[in-house]
């Protein structure tokens, strides 16, 4: 699967209220791996506390899980998972805590909920809103392996459609992701993901597991209910991922997705009454997008000192196609950049990029191909990968070159593994998977394969635009995935939303 878009998936509503805050976002402590004692079997006491740089007003309480770092050793060495909650605010009704992924993989769970917590306030009457840093991602030892102004350089020229380039990059990046990660390295995968969430389950004091998983969220909770279907409560997988997709077929299903979305944007800019500032035409908006990156391929721009690429233009296209309310931005970003003006479509690279506006980087492009590389024994080959993206050039000359990117696991330090692709969540209580028909990043084919796989899950489908389902201002959605968490009102088998 391509890096560059296997993404985090804060859409709609969500997407706005993360984006841009990062200067105030809390500044805990990153937890680093240690020699600490072994991991007590009985639930851990979680020290629950105020979160650093964030005003008590806000309703916060931070706290730091100790688990295995290698779990087929539970009496060596531990790392620390951050953790975040809001507390519920009708307390005579709680219901209990109700644990949230964002996606990624390698999103802060963290960082989301208290930039986003205020589009679950419906959810937040009943449920302790929690959230976490997975680990190697951010504040639980999250993985570093290039500086910021490194990092910076390596996402405005990855991927190249040259095969040395790419091979360079790609080799480059893995080799300091060796030096630098730290121990962690080898331990990042879904499955130690989803042990952990037993772990935080029984420390939180819940029965059963009621979790809102988006995007990646969807495997890591789909494997949770796998291991532990006895303890899996009220689960809604929201834009769902297939596990069982090879890295190669996803990256040429994201593409067509991208494609797909990127053909409906023009059809709505060209749709509106005041006119596209691209183009009369589809056609003839295409173009100038396609003359605009042949541009910055030829000659790189610059926008607040800083290279703008084609690479970098093409993140900007992707990003703004995660959410349908971001493509009046798209579309002023590009025609700014066609006159000169390269700020715009910087600015949304760097939302896509996790770039903070001090310069600095979450740990989120490490942390992906970390995860992803863990996830698999696969190994493609950089030049199977420039394959895909040579067949698949003329079927989308944007975003065909990012399947390049799938050639890292064949450069990677440490070996994966795939039992985290065997989904069976037999036994479970009823699981609801969502997907979009429009979904660029997670094709909505991927919701009705995760259902079938579980075994235990009903399909809710949302007609429209964008990545992920909830909070995306559809009644519908909201209400059905509303009354299920807080009633366990299972939606009808089949419900389409319009």
């Amino acid at each position: 699967m391509s890096p560059k878009f296997w993404h985090i998936a804060i859409s709609g509503i969500v997407a706005l209220a993360a984006t841009g805050c990062g200067s105030d976002r809390t500044q805990i402590t990153p937890s680093r791996v240690d020699g600490a004692s072994s991991i007590d079997p009985s639930p851990q006491s979680l020290n629950w506390g105020a979160c650093e740089g964030v005003p008590a007003s806000a309703g916060f309480q931070c706290a730091t899980l100790r688990v295995p770092l290698d779990y087929a050793k539970p009496g060596g060495e531990t790392l620390g998972i951050a953790l975040v909650r809001r507390p519920a605010t009708d307390k005579q009704n709680r219901i209990g805590s109700l644990v949230f992924n964002f996606g990624g993989p390698g999103g802060s769970g963290v960082s989301t909920l208290l930039d986003a917590a205020g589009a679950f306030s419906t959810l937040n009457k009943r449920y302790d809103l929690v959230s976490f840093d997975p680990r190697g991602v951010d504040r639980s030892s999250g993985i570093r392996c290039l500086d910021s102004a490194e990092l910076e350089r390596y996402l405005a020229r990855e991927p190249s459609g040259d095969t040395v380039e790419e091979t360079h990059l790609l080799k480059g990046f893995a080799k300091a992701c060796e030096q630098n990660a730290g121990p962690i390295l080898p331990y990042v995968g879904t499955l130690n993901a989803a042990r952990d969430l037993e772990t935080m389950r029984a420390a939180l004091g819940d029965p059963k597991l009621n979790y809102l998983g988006f995007s990646y969220g969807t495997h890591l909770g789909a494997l949770y209910a796998t291991l532990h279907p006895k303890e899996t409560g009220r689960m809604v997988l929201d834009s769902a991922l297939d596990p069982s997709v090879g890295m190669l077929e996803t990256a040429r299903t994201q593409i067509r997705g991208f494609q797909k979305a990127y053909g409906n944007y023009l059809t709505a800019c060209v749709g509106q009454a005041s006119g596209c500032p691209l183009g009369k035409t589809t056609t003839a908006a295409n173009a100038a997008v396609l003359k605009l990156i042949a541009r910055l391929e030829a000659h790189p721009g610059k926008a607040g000192g800083r290279e703008v690429t084609s690479t970098v233009a093409r993140t900007a296209i992707a990003q703004a196609l995660y959410s349908q309310m971001a493509w009046p931005l798209l579309t002023e970003a590009l025609h700014q950049g066609m006159k000169g003006d390269l700020s715009g479509l910087l600015a949304l690279a760097d939302q896509y990029g996790g770039r903070q506006p001090d310069g600095s980087y979450s740990t989120l492009q490490m942390s992906l191909p970390a995860i992803l590389c863990a996830d698999t024994t696969a190994r493609p080959s950089i030049a199977e990968a420039e394959k895909v993206a040579r067949d698949l050039k003329k079927e989308s000359p944007i975003f065909a070159v990012t399947a390049a990117s799938s050639g890292i696991c064949s450069v990677w330090p440490v070996p994966g593994e795939d039992s985290n692709r065997r989904i069976d969540a037999s036994g479970a209580n009823p699981i609801v998977v969502v997907g979009v028909t429009h979904d660029p990043a997670t094709p909505f084919q991927w919701a009705p394969r995760l259902t079938e796989q579980l075994r235990s899950a009903v399909l809710l489908t949302l007609k429209g635009e964008g990545h992920g389902a909830y909070g995306q201002n559809n009644p519908c959605i909201d209400k059905t995935i509303n009354s299920y968490l807080l009633d366990g009102k299972v939606p009808p088998k089949g419900l389409v939303c319009g």
